[in-house]
C-alpha cells in the first residue's frame, strides 16, 4: 500500500526491501503489522464466503469445465466484495496512518473498527464503500483465474489422496494460484488503494476510476501500475499455499470421516480421482 501511493516527486521508498527496512527502523516491527485488525476481523467471512459460494455456483453450473470453474470463482470474488471493500479501506487507512514516526504523535483512528465508525459518521456509506467498483472490478476476474489455475495445477500434478507428496502438491497449486490471480488485476489494486487513500489529510486529488488511471500514468508512467508488485507477489505465495492447503485437506478429511459428496473446493472436488 505504501509503495503504491507514495508521491513520485518526494518518495519515501526505493523499493520493497527498502521499505521494509524503513518501517522497522522508524516505526519499530510493530509498524509492520498496522491495519492487522481489519484482515483479522474481515478473512474469516471473506474465505467461508468465497469457497461457499464458488462450491455452490460450480454445482449449479453442472459440469465441471475450465469455463465453470472461471464462472464460478468469478462468481465469488464478486460477492465477497461487500466485506472485501470496507475492510482493505479500514486496512489502507491505518497502514498509512503516522508514516516514518516512531510514536504516533496524533491519532486519526485508535483501530480498524475506529476508523470505519469514524467514516461511516463522517461521509456515510458511501465512505465505507469508497473504492467498492475498483474492487469489483479487481476481485471478479482475479477469484476467475484463482480457482482456476489451482484446478489445472492440481489436475496437472496429479493430487490423489493417497499420495504422499499430496500436501506439497496441494501447497504449491494453491501458492502459484495466488501469484496467477494477483498478476491478473494488479494494475487495478494499484487504482483501488489510491481512491482509498484519496481523502487523506482533507485533499481529494481523483474523481473516479479513470481520472485516477490518467492522472497516475500522466505523472509517473506505466511502471505506477506495477508499484509494489514484488512484496505482494511475496506475500501471494504463502499465504494462498497455506489457505489451499488447508481447506482442501480438511474436507478431505471431513469426507473421510463422514462421506460428504461434493463438499470439495474448485478443481479437487470433481476430479475423477480419489480426491
Amino acid at each position: 500500500v505504501r509503495l503504491q501511493v507514495q508521491n513520485v516527486e518526494k518518495p519515501l521508498y526505493r523499493g520493497t526491501f527498502h521499505c521494509f527496512q524503513s518501517i522497522i527502523k522508524q516505526e519499530s516491527a510493530f509498524g509492520l503489522y498496522k491495519g492487522i485488525g481489519s484482515p483479522m476481523m474481515g478473512l474469516t467471512f471473506i474465505n467461508a464466503l468465497v469457497f461457499g459460494v464458488q462450491g455452490n455456483t460450480l454445482r449449479a453450473l453442472g459440469k465441471d469445465t475450465p469455463l465453470n470453474q472461471f464462472l464460478a470463482g468469478s462468481a465469488a470474488g464478486a460477492i465477497q466484495c461487500v466485506i472485501c471493500c470496507p475492510m482493505e479501506l479500514a486496512k489502507t487507512r491505518m497502514q498509512l496512518q503516522g508514516t516514518g514516526e516512531y510514536k504516533l504523535k496524533t491519532k486519526n483512528y485508535k483501530n480498524s473498527l475506529d476508523c470505519l465508525v469514524k467514516i461511516y459518521q463522517k461521509e456515510g456509506l458511501r465512505g465505507i464503500n469508497r473504492g467498492m467498483v475498483s474492487t469489483f472490478i479487481r476481485e471478479t476476474p482475479s477469484f476467475g483465474f484463482y480457482f482456476l489455475t489451482y484446478d489445472c495445477m492440481t489436475r496437472y500434478l496429479g493430487c490423489e489422496a493417497e499420495d504422499s507428496y499430496v500436501i506439497p502438491k496441494l501447497l504449491f497449486s494453491g501458492g502459484m494460484s495466488g501469484i496467477v490471480s494477483w498478476l491478473s488485476t494488479y494494475p487495478m489494486d494499484v487504482i483501488k488503494s489510491r481512491l482509498q487513500a484519496d481523502g487523506i489529510g482533507g485533499v481529494t486529488q481523483y474523481n473516479g476510476i479513470l481520472d485516477c488511471v490518467r492522472k497516475s500514468y500522466h505523472e509517473e508512467g506505466w511502471r505506477v501500475f506495477t508499484r509494489g508488485l514484488t512484496s505482494t507477489l511475496l506475500r501471494a505465495f504463502p499465504v494462498n499455499a497455506a489457505t489451499f492447503a488447508t481447506v482442501t485437506v480438511f474436507l478431505m478429511y471431513m469426507k473421510s470421516e463422514d462421506n460428504l459428496p461434493e463438499c470439495e473446493p474448485g478443481s479437487v472436488i470433481h476430479q475423477p480421482s480419489s480426491l
